[in-house]
């Protein structure tokens, strides 16, 4: 049964180190640990296919804007026949405390634009989701300014870190199944 892992994020070298583009992050490096050999480029998307326990697992890095992305992930749903339940979107998020990781099944979109396009997209929010914190803007700070500006080294340090386990999450939900990740990274 093919599953499919979505990493939320903006194309292009301006976005690469902004906290927006954590899922991008984290699907990069689950990549590294499925040992994926190439990304090709289709339905507007980066596309790489992976095994694991004898399954397809299809990471995909949509190359529109975030808030676009849920057509080019329901293409590629159909093309390689995975349904929503089976779909791990991997994104930042702002209603979660800094350097905190959330596990999910379901639910709304919570004003997040991608999960937006998503769910419009695939008709339903059945999906798992894998939630990296990134916590609200100082001040009056607008929160997309926020999401898209260039991370300081110290900020950067701490989303590497919060991407790694966010990867590891992942690998978790694939290899022992949404409850018990969420037991796991939840916890806290």
């Amino acid at each position: 049964m093919p599953r499919m892992v979505v990493g939320l994020g903006n194309p292009g070298p301006r976005y690469e180190n902004t906290r927006h583009n954590a899922g991008f992050m984290a699907v990069d490096l689950l990549g590294v640990s499925l040992r994926e050999s190439y990304w090709k480029d289709e339905s507007v998307a980066k596309v790489s296919v992976v095994r694991l326990d004898g399954d397809d697992v299809v990471l995909v890095k949509p190359q529109t804007y975030m808030n676009l992305s849920g057509a080019a992930v329901s293409k590629l749903a159909r093309a390689y026949a995975v349904e929503p339940a089976d779909i791990i979107i991997v994104h930042d998020d702002l209603d979660i405390p800094e350097e905190t990781l959330r596990v999910k099944r379901g639910g709304g979109h919570g004003g997040h634009n991608g999960l937006r396009s998503l769910t419009e997209a695939l008709g339903t929010g059945d999906y798992l989701r894998v939630r990296i914190g990134i916590g609200r803007p100082p001040g009056r700070q607008d929160a997309a300014e926020f999401v898209l500006e260039p991370m300081r080294a110290h900020t950067a340090e701490k989303l590497a870190e919060l991407v790694s386990h966010a990867a590891q999450a992942v690998l978790h939900v694939l290899e022992r199944g949404v409850d018990s990740a969420m037991r796991e990274y939840n916890a806290g």
